[in-house]
């Protein structure tokens, strides 16, 4: 069940939210996308939920529109959470899961090892008001996929999460991708899609500026990082050739350099000079990716 988007956009009268957006998300997979804000992600999956009609273009899963006769098979975790503050979160989940075509007794089951594991069994009978706004993201959570959705489209899952409930969240969603879910989200948290995701894409002004397998983008952005920690000064490695930029830390420095080569010349530029307590190469990271492609217009 491969989601497809074949030259999607949406326009809001003269504004252009999302253009000629063309992506091919793998079945089974976490797919993320990153962009500032107004970049175009919500609005995409507004129109992959069929919340929206796109201006142009097509959305098919499967070779098929999502429409009313798959939502049993979908699974939305909206940004502005929208639960009922009056309704206990027992009444609430049921009733969503008996929207999706769940049974009461079989929404009930998955209800309960829900709460048991994000260790929330006690608010069962709470109404979602008296929850704490971690606890309202459980829940909201819950309803999103107590009725075992083959697409799950989760957007911002993490906002607003302390750190221990940001890892009980994830941890939900890595399981849910084992059993075979097809999950898309957003994050302004890059380091969750880089550690979360295989396939990436970067919205800009509602059009993607990076889009594919995170090893391969990686690997096609040349670029590597090079962190080095000695008891020396290193300020002349500033102005190194093959060194891209300089950023000084508490411990030394960090480069970005053009390649491998780069950083073998500079070790052998620095040993002899004192003690080197570090010298490693590591892969560029999302968050230098996305600078380079979007500049500083992301929040």
């Amino acid at each position: 069940m491969v989601l497809k988007l074949e030259h999607v956009t949406k326009r809001f009268g003269q504004f252009t939210a999302v253009d000629d957006l063309s992506l091919t998300i793998p079945e089974k997979e976490m797919f993320g996308f990153l962009g500032a804000n107004g970049a175009g992600k919500t609005t995409t999956f507004r129109m992959i939920l069929g919340l929206l009609d796109s201006t142009a273009g097509r959305i098919t899963w499967d070779d098929r529109p999502i429409d009313y006769s798959t939502s049993h098979l979908v699974g939305y975790l909206p940004e502005e959470r929208g639960l009922y503050p009056k309704l206990k979160v027992l009444d609430q989940i049921i009733y969503l899961a008996r929207l999706r075509g769940m049974q009461k007794n079989e929404a009930l089951i998955e209800l309960k090892s829900w709460l048991e594991r994000f260790k929330i069994s006690e608010y069962e009978n709470k109404k979602v008001e008296e929850l704490s706004k971690g606890n309202q993201q459980k829940i909201q959570f819950i309803a999103a996929v107590v009725h075992r959705p083959k697409l799950l489209i989760l957007d911002e899952p993490f906002s607003g999460l302390d750190p221990v409930n940001v890892e009980m969240l994830k941890d939900a969603v890595l399981t849910l991708k084992q059993k075979g879910a097809t999950i898309v989200f957003s994050s302004h948290q890059m380091h969750h899609v880089e550690e979360m995701c295989e396939h990436l894409c970067i919205m800009q002004k509602g059009k993607p500026v990076v889009h594919g397998a995170l090893k391969e983008i990686k690997r096609e952005f040349g670029k590597k990082n090079l962190i080095i920690h000695a008891e020396f000064p290193l300020d002349s490695l500033k102005n190194y050739p093959g060194v891209v930029k300089a950023t000084p830390t508490m411990e030394g420095i960090l480069l970005q350099i053009e390649g491998e080569r780069v950083a073998e010349s500079i070790l052998k530029e620095i040993v002899g000079k004192g003690f080197i307590r570090k010298f490693a190469l590591e892969e560029p990271s999302l968050n230098d990716i996305f600078i380079e492609k979007v500049g500083n217009s992301y929040e």
